[in-house]
């Protein structure tokens, strides 16, 4: 059997339950922008189900959702170029995680790491969804038969779930239809980490708020808190092997490296035996050169609640027209009887 060929397409989502960070625009939405000129159809979603596998104030989610869109936005995401919406408006991506609810093992989701770091040793107190998110995930995903996945070395495990699912349901149903979609992980800031301990991932869940830029700073405040970013007194070396042992050295010339479009390798190299004295105004100047104007933009966005929730519903409608014959097709596949 040859198998079918799928239109190349790239998916990807993140959870509107927190401001977004420094660490969301360098790892996920400088590339969605990036990944617009490349000639794919590129799908963008804000994941409001999966927000709720942990308890959200609906008032505060809605208000997340909407900063979130104005976040893609200010960074350079097109509307009419992209598809960008809220997953809980198009009904196929939870029609299509229950069924991979099925075709998922009880054992594959109990080994994800995020599973254990979330639920810990509580877990009996943890939400269904939370323990089944993953194959939601997968859903989201092959609902579009997306072949592309721009994700963080955080998500792999995920995706390697996806996989599976897709490789099982296939197999079980003796039918080439999802496809086995790839990771795309690039470049030299995929994942950023804290500006107070270089061993920790820039969080928006950290309860100090100078551990992250968030993209609601303003200038002064990002321009502050480069500043205060802990470093060590070792000027910076000439090549990468020097950062060895040096965290929170490596993460900061990892955010100028990504911010400037460079590489690790060049920055060091522009500024071997330079300290922080000299380094961190001039990554200071940078971010805030490429984050206020992202800033000073999702506010003016902000300030249109309803406009944000036209696009969102336009982006929604699109989504659901290359979504739900897929759905329906899977539907087919298993067995369901649609007679209306």
């Amino acid at each position: 059997m040859t198998a079918p060929k799928f239109t190349p397409r790239i998916f990807s989502g993140i959870q509107p339950s927190g401001g977004l960070t420094l660490g969301n625009y360098l790892g996920a939405l400088k590339r969605f922008v990036e990944k617009q000129d490349e000639g794919i159809e590129t799908i963008y979603c804000l994941v409001d189900l999966h927000a709720i596998t942990v308890w959200q104030d609906p008032v505060r989610l809605r208000e997340q959702t909407r900063e979130a869109a104005a976040a893609f936005m200010a960074a350079g995401i097109d509307p009419a170029r992209s598809i960008l919406f809220n997953q809980s408006q198009v009904s196929a991506h939870a029609e299509l995680g229950w069924i991979f609810n099925c075709v998922a093992r009880m054992g594959w989701m109990s080994r994800m790491t995020q599973w254990k770091d979330k639920a810990g040793r509580n877990a009996e107190a943890a939400s269904l969804g939370l323990f089944a998110y993953p194959s939601l995930m997968a859903a989201d995903i092959l609902v579009y038969h997306a072949t592309m996945v721009p994700v963080g070395e955080d998500q792999k495990q995920h995706l390697e779930l996806c996989r599976d699912i897709a490789i099982k349901f296939n197999h079980d149903y003796g039918v080439d239809f999802f496809p086995v979609i790839e990771p795309v992980i690039e470049g030299p800031a995929t994942r950023v980490m804290s500006l107070r301990d270089g061993t920790r991932k820039m969080s928006k869940s950290d309860p100090s708020d100078q551990s992250r830029i968030n993209l609601t700073d303003d200038a002064d405040t990002i321009a502050q808190k480069i500043r205060k970013a802990r470093t060590d007194p070792e000027p910076l070396p000439d090549s990468l092997e020097g950062l060895a042992g040096r965290p929170e050295a490596r993460n900061l010339v990892n955010i100028y490296a990504a911010l400037a479009g460079s590489t690790p390798e060049a920055v060091v190299a522009e500024f071997a035996g330079r300290g922080f004295g000299t380094f961190k105004p001039a990554l200071a100047d940078l971010a805030v050169s490429r984050l206020a104007p992202i800033s000073r933009e999702m506010k003016r966005l902000m300030a249109d609640p309803a406009g944000i929730d036209r696009i969102l519903g336009d982006g929604a409608a699109r989504a659901e027209a290359i979504a739900r014959p897929i759905l329906e097709r899977t539907l087919d596949i298993v067995g369901m009887i649609r007679s209306r």
